[in-house]
């Protein structure tokens, strides 16, 4: 395909600066119900998440996955990307004292690799000492419950990504943040099992007794579970490692915060209560 119809949808909740390449489409995520003071509905220019066939008011919960169902629902395009406002893929790695804001992917970068790779995610985050499943257990309020139901689910609508799901779980390195960028069989594929098992999760797991926080837990479990559907793509042969892409990305993180944090969830059993 000489020139196919990219969209990477920029998933925010406030006003934040944008590229201004054509393949990205800012996305108010969460907007359905948002106000001012005066009772207008919020506004900062961009396209909103509850328009057409939407989740929107489900963003309490699902996060940056209401950005995905608006995407998969709504657009008709060749190839399909999430990424997030803080959160952006990268031609190449910011030189000292470089803002990173200046290497996001252009469309022009991003064409040649999608004529060689039919997947492109980010660098994996590695635990090391962890595995995805003991990591998020012990991070997250709930955690364990979560992916215990997931689990469940799983064995009960797909059981062939049992399998999958298992392994990921033992793995100790994951693509996470819900950024990739996938041709339109593979994105409709994904989305298609993946709201499957969201819904289905959102209908049977208790929320009682947490936070704002930590109620937004369909879309940290949907980043696990993009590995557990990649996993099983590959099992499968319907693709192939080469037919993957990592690449660097932008992220602000405090990681002083995010390694005490991490340290105090391991030792002293004390949860994430906020994003760092």
């Amino acid at each position: 395909m000489d020139n196919p119809n990219v969209k990477i949808i920029v998933a925010t909740h406030k006003q934040s600066k944008m590229p201004s390449d054509e393949i990205y489409l800012p996305l108010h995520v969460g907007a359905e119900g948002k106000v001012n003071k005066d009772g207008t509905a919020v506004d900062f220019g961009f396209q909103k998440d509850n328009t057409g066939d939407n989740i929107s008011k489900l963003n309490w919960c699902f996060g940056t996955q209401t950005a995905l169902y608006w995407a998969w629902k709504n657009l008709a395009v060749d190839y399909t990307g999430l990424v997030h406002y803080r959160r952006y893929f990268l031609n190449r790695k910011p030189k000292k004292g470089e803002d990173p804001f200046y290497c996001i992917l252009t469309k022009d970068q991003l064409l040649p690799l999608l004529a060689r790779y039919r997947v492109i995610v980010p660098k994996k985050r590695h635990y090391y000492i962890e595995s995805v499943y003991s990591h998020y257990s012990h991070t997250m309020n709930g955690g364990k419950e979560q992916f215990d139901l997931t689990r469940k689910i799983i064995e009960e609508k797909t059981p062939e990504y049992l399998e999958s799901f298992d392994k990921v779980m033992r793995g100790t390195s994951a693509y996470i943040f819900n950024m990739m960028i996938l041709e339109k069989s593979l994105f409709d594929e994904y989305c298609c099992w993946l709201f499957t098992i969201l819904f289905e999760l959102f209908e049977r797991y208790d929320l009682s007794g947490l936070s704002d926080f930590d109620k937004r837990y369909a879309g940290r479990v949907s980043e696990r579970l993009f590995n557990v559907w990649l996993n099983r793509q590959i099992d499968i042969g319907k693709l192939k490692k080469t037919d993957i892409k990592e690449l660097p990305y932008t992220e602000d993180v405090n990681w002083r915060r995010k390694i005490t944090g991490f340290i105090q969830a391991k030792l002293f059993k004390k949860k994430y209560g906020s994003s760092f």
